[in-house]
């Protein structure tokens, strides 16, 4: 039977079995790729999971627990070309003293002293030998120990005495004289400026919630449930602390040179958004231009770009920041990108098994490095990732050296060594074609997004390398939201970022911190209305300074005996 097949000749069957072939290596091309292109999800899809498992479960420090013994790229690294350049004109010259151990005589040195004198007894007094009484010949130092005096809680009543005048009152014109009476932080409660100083203190200083410290309360022999010590809080803070804060807000303002930064928070009950809504406590301080820190915490209930507009409303300077976009708005003010920032994401993108040959040390570390090698680009032994690393190490140990200088002379050195190392750094990026999606794709383009900003600490000496200032004051928060988990209210989000505000403050100025919320909570009642007072009330003042300097003592100032300030 015919069925109509021709059969192919020769030349027919090769140019089909040619395009068969063409066809299977093309497809087979087309499988590598995709493989090739599978791995690398996978890569990115491990490198993802494992950033998640740390943020999960491990320390929340870019440290790692081995970075204190191994020293890959630090803060530490000269360029090649620079190391050979001054050889003379070493940084050992700048090279810190360390810190004297103190004795114990300097530890307690603002302790008052006592002397107890150990006398022998009356029936001793005699010579064992002869009988004869004995003369006192004096005392020899024995020993020294430390005794505490729990604190104890009074019921302080005040006497208003009243006059009349006797002639007046003969004349059935009785005139009456009163005595004034220190002014109530609240009408018709017990709260006193040093018991609210002192919740205040527990809370946002010492991390004890509210009802930890209605506890407290009651071994005191004094019961102030949560709710009243919330409200103590929350009303002095607003009340007579918010003057001074906006003071100093004012005064940050008028600086050439801020950092800024922004930590998560939860309030539960905020108008118009459910309870596990994330929040946000801006932070905002002044840098290293030689006047008095300012330290401020601003709430506000998102992350939108408007809030630090409007907080920063006037400032016209320098502005530390991470690459958060939301910056970026802001209007009249110089950017500096912080380079801790950066490294973290060329950190992150180290194989999790060769992150403990890392070592990241913050400049302010008093750890001993030793000086990074040169040739960081060409180095055969490190990843593309641990490179990036070592480039920013390098500068950050250059920046060790300088931290102590004075502005000027911090940016001249600054000009002489560390272009150079910006030029090495950014012409090995432009090598780089890392695969999409992965962790140094993202590194590296968030060292190019931000080139000239991260390099702009160079224009002046009082800006620093990283933003790490703001970082260190989030975590003082960070710590306090741990133990106390959430705000209820707005209120109460916004008094702790006032009293936080002040307590940091306070702390950078070496002030004590609870006589500082005494003190201010002493006189704001009568003065919050007086721009001089509060002005005398500012942690730089020299009634500050002298009134909250020492140990505390609210026994030498009383509302009763405080006086008038100095205005």
């Amino acid at each position: 039977m015919e069925t109509g097949y021709m059969p192919l000749s020769s030349e027919e069957t090769i140019h089909l079995l040619l395009k068969t072939n063409k066809e299977q290596e093309e497809t087979i091309q087309d499988l590598r790729t995709t493989v090739k292109e599978l791995r690398a999800t996978i890569a990115n899809l491990n490198e993802t999971l494992e950033e998640l498992k740390r943020k999960l479960f491990g320390a929340s420090s870019e440290r790692t627990c081995a970075q204190s013994d191994i020293n890959t790229g630090s803060e530490d690294q000269l360029p090649a070309d620079v190391a050979t350049e001054e050889t003379e004109t070493t940084v050992k010259e700048h090279t810190r003293k360390r810190k004297k151990k103190s004795v114990r005589a300097d530890l307690y040195e603002a302790l008052p002293v006592k002397e107890i004198p150990c006398d022998v007894p009356e029936a001793e007094r005699f010579c064992p030998d002869c009988d004869s009484a004995m003369e006192h010949l004096g005392y020899k130092f024995v020993r020294e120990e430390l005794r505490i005096t729990p604190a104890k809680v009074v019921r302080v009543r005040y006497m208003q005495e009243t006059l009349v005048c006797p002639v007046c009152r003969q004349e059935d014109e009785t005139t009456i004289k009163a005595a004034k009476a220190p002014t109530p932080l609240l009408v018709h409660s017990p709260a006193s400026p040093d018991m609210v100083a002192m919740v205040m203190y527990q809370k946002s200083f010492l991390h004890l919630p509210f009802y930890r410290q209605s506890k407290d309360w009651i071994q005191k022999g004094v019961p102030v449930p949560r709710e009243t010590a919330a409200h103590w809080y929350n009303y002095c803070a607003l009340e007579y602390l918010s003057p001074i804060y906006e003071s100093l807000h004012q005064e940050l303002l008028a600086r050439e040179v801020i950092h800024a930064d922004e930590v998560p928070c939860q309030v539960l009950h905020e108008q118009g958004r459910a309870a596990a809504s994330r929040s946000y406590l801006w932070i905002y301080l002044s840098g290293t231009d030689g006047k008095p820190p300012v330290i401020l915490y601003d709430y506000r209930p998102g992350r939108s770009g408007d809030y630090p507009i409007e907080f920063l409303s006037g400032f016209t300077g320098m502005l530390h920041c991470d690459g958060y976009s939301a910056y970026g708005r802001i209007e009249e003010v110089i950017l500096v990108c912080c380079l801790a920032h950066c490294r973290r994401k060329f950190y992150e993108a180290v194989p999790k098994e060769r992150r403990k040959k890392l070592k990241l040390l913050d400049i302010n570390s008093e750890q001993e490095i030793d000086k990074p090698k040169d040739g960081t680009a060409a180095d055969p032994t490190l990843l593309p990732a641990e490179k990036g690393v070592a480039f920013c190490n390098r500068l950050f140990y250059l920046e060790r050296f300088y931290k102590e200088l004075p502005a000027e002379e911090r940016k001249q050195k600054r000009q002489e060594k560390e272009p150079a190392i910006w030029n090495e750094f950014w012409s090995w990026l432009d090598t780089l074609s890392p695969t999409g999606g992965s962790k140094l794709e993202k590194a590296v383009n968030y060292a190019l997004n931000h080139r000239e900003t991260l390099m702009n600490y160079l224009l002046d000496g009082r800006c620093e390398i990283s933003n790490n200032a703001a970082e260190r004051r989030a975590k003082s928060y960070v710590t306090g939201r741990k133990n106390f988990l959430f705000h209820d209210t707005e209120d109460g989000a916004a008094a702790s970022a006032v009293v936080l505000s002040l307590i940091e403050t306070a702390k950078a100025n070496n002030l004590n911190i609870y006589q500082y919320l005494y003190i201010l909570l002493l006189y704001m009642p009568d003065y919050k209305e007086e721009p001089a007072g509060i002005e005398q009330l500012m942690p730089w003042s020299e009634f500050i300074k002298e009134s909250c300097s020492g140990i505390t003592d609210t026994e030498k100032t009383t509302p009763e005996n405080r006086g008038n300030l100095p205005i």
